[in-house]
């Protein structure tokens, strides 16, 4: 009875997600998404902001290039990959 009660103990925490565990990807935030466009270049951010599009967590973040042109940039936040530009 014991060796039953401790092996579904042992399930039940192997199934645990924790943040530091280096199987599960940490999520991008705000802030780090747009510190990743800026380090692309010399550019003047214009605005942040996430949204939910096609069920995933996209950050866009808003800038002025050099050349005056605006671009915006779409962030995966659970993976930090540059989705477009």
């Amino acid at each position: 009875m014991k060796v039953a009660a401790l092996f579904l103990i042992l399930i039940a925490l192997s199934n645990t997600c924790r943040a530091e565990d280096p199987l599960v990807p940490a999520r991008v935030s705000l802030d780090e998404a747009t510190r990743q466009v800026l380090k692309e270049g010399n550019k003047r951010v214009l605005g942040a902001s996430t949204e939910i599009i096609d069920g995933k967590e996209v950050h866009i973040i808003k800038v002025l290039t050099p050349d005056g042109h605006i671009q915006h940039y779409k962030i995966d936040a659970e993976t930090g990959a540059t989705i477009s530009q």
